[in-house]
């Protein structure tokens, strides 16, 4: 009976502390691609993305959407080192900072590449999953993913506001 309660015991711990489901091993360097400011057409407005660079194990974005001389959308989003993966979270607000969802979406690393990333939610709502990539300096594509499976791709471009 005492070889039962030892792997029993273990597998207990390991599920409670998550690594199980921890993603590929990453660190928040492998992401540093993704820096500066990026903006493009979305329908009628335009998408701007300004990804601050990698400090303390973190790299975050600043998201705005201004289309007919007004802002309809401001977005944060943080990448973190978590359990030797990469965990993204994601909160959108509408004009007003009227938050359109109750929490931050939670997304966990599924695949990283030298120039793109893959998150898939973990939050039961939201995009199921969301990546990016830079296939070449000038070009930054976010990947939302879509409730039937298909991905819905956004282009931006490199820019310098500053």
């Amino acid at each position: 009976m005492k070889r039962y309660i030892n792997p029993l015991l273990v597998s207990s711990v390991v599920l409670l502390t998550g690594t199980v489901f921890a993603g590929p091993p990453a660190t928040i360097d492998q992401l540093s691609w993704m820096t500066g400011n990026w903006a493009g057409n979305l329908g009628p407005n335009q998408l701007e993305e300004n990804w601050i660079s990698t400090e303390g194990r973190s790299l975050m974005a600043a998201v705005r959407m201004t289309g007919s001389d007004a802002t309809s959308m401001f977005e944060v989003i943080t990448i973190e080192e978590a359990d030797g993966s990469l965990v993204l979270h994601i909160q959108q607000w509408d004009a007003g900072f009227q938050p359109r969802t109750e929490t931050a979406q939670k997304l966990e690393l599924v695949e990283i590449t030298e120039n793109s990333v893959e998150f898939e939610d973990v939050s039961g709502f939201g995009m199921p999953t969301l990546g990016y990539s830079n296939p070449d300096e000038n070009t930054f594509v976010i990947h939302v993913g879509q409730e039937d499976g298909s991905t819905f791709d956004i282009e931006l471009k490199a820019r310098s506001i500053w």
